[in-house]
């Protein structure tokens, strides 16, 4: 485990995973049950989108719970553990604090006055649950992770390098998975958000991507040597359960194609995309704060476009690209220039002589 080595593939995987976040959120409102979730819904629905969407929601929140994990196994190479959890509590927990208090009352106060409704606002994560999740993984795994990290040599690293380095190890990586969604049971596998299979998941798939970074060079050379095998396996798990069960399979199934999903996004990320760019470093700065911000932006081109009389696929285009523009430009121009509102979107504060130039 090298704290130095940068992984640029994993920084591409994270941003990646942001703008699939803001396509899926935005196919949510052309689904009939998107309203019965918080979002506001278009009178016509865009069914067949769905088909895609269906094979990306059962990877795409596991994977970040991944990429953060491996995250934390980079942080602690340079870190104490006093030092990570300061700069957790204010890199994950303050911006959390900051969305719940004053991010989340915009979109839901859209929401309500879309419906006609009083507008009164209770605190909730909404979206950004999956912030809490990962402050409260980090504290609660700290004590293992340093453990791990003061005996780098020991039989845990040892027995972690071995499996990591057998294609049979990546079976292995999913049986935890298909443990938690046989006793869990959950009502429905990609139902993530504030519930005891999203919490979970995703700590087990956060332990899990530490793990993968710990244990060396083992586990990238594995998904990158099996990378087609991963990805037949998954496409295969998905086409019978989209198109032969109509995505009705036990949770377990789902788990294991998860996973699969998860290992070839790895395996072709460690083929492809490990390398720097200028765009990788301004959108890797980029994607926290738009995922914080994007629900606002999302309602908003919802108002704008379900009431007119476009096509459904005119409305789901022309919001996405509102969403994303509206955020990047609130990004650009104001958050990564104003350094008060920096770390509040979980950035770095920058000396004014070394700010972005207007």
């Amino acid at each position: 485990m090298s704290a130095t080595d940068r992984r640029y593939d994993i920084d591409w995987l994270r941003v990646i995973a942001i703008g699939l976040l803001l396509i899926y959120h935005t196919a949510i409102g052309f689904q009939p049950w998107g309203v019965f979730i918080g979002f506001i819904q278009n009178d016509s629905p865009l069914t067949s989108i769905w088909t895609p969407m269906s094979m990306l929601n059962v990877w795409r929140i596991p994977l970040l719970f991944f990429v953060s994990g491996m995250g934390v196994c980079f942080a602690i190479g340079k870190r104490t553990w006093k030092q990570l959890i300061l700069e957790r509590s204010q890199r994950i927990f303050l911006p959390f604090a900051f969305g719940v208090l004053a991010i989340v009352p915009l979109h839901v106060f859209l929401w309500q006055n879309y419906y006609h409704q009083d507008i009164a606002y209770s605190i909730n994560p909404a979206h950004l649950w999956f912030l809490g999740n990962i402050f409260v993984y980090v504290l609660v795994l700290s004590p293992l992770f340093f453990y791990l990290k003061r005996n780098q040599n020991g039989v845990a690293h040892q027995w972690l390098k071995k499996v990591m380095s057998h294609p049979l190890g990546l079976i292995l990586l999913t049986i935890p998975f298909v443990v938690e969604a046989l006793f869990v049971n959950p009502e429905a596998y990609e139902l993530y958000a504030m519930t005891m299979h999203g919490f979970w998941l995703g700590l087990i798939a956060f332990l899990i991507g530490f793990c993968c970074v710990y244990s060396g060079v083992a586990f990238w050379n594995t998904v990158l040597k099996y990378r087609w095998i991963s990805f037949t396996i998954a496409f295969g798990m998905y086409f019978i359960r989209f198109f032969v069960f109509q995505l009705d399979v036990p949770n377990f199934l789902i788990a294991i194609e998860s996973n699969m999903w998860i290992f070839t996004v790895f395996g072709f990320g460690r083929k492809y995309l490990n390398r720097p760019s200028k765009a990788l470093e301004y959108l890797s700065q980029a994607a926290y704060p738009i995922y914080i911000i994007h629900m606002v932006f999302l309602y908003l081109g919802s108002l704008m476009f379900f009431g007119t009389e476009l096509s459904p696929e005119l409305k789901y285009i022309f919001t996405t690209l509102f969403t994303g523009l509206g955020c990047f430009i609130t990004y650009d121009l104001i958050i990564r220039r104003m350094n008060i509102l920096r770390p509040l979107f979980g950035l770095q504060m920058i000396d004014k002589e070394k700010a972005p130039s207007k």
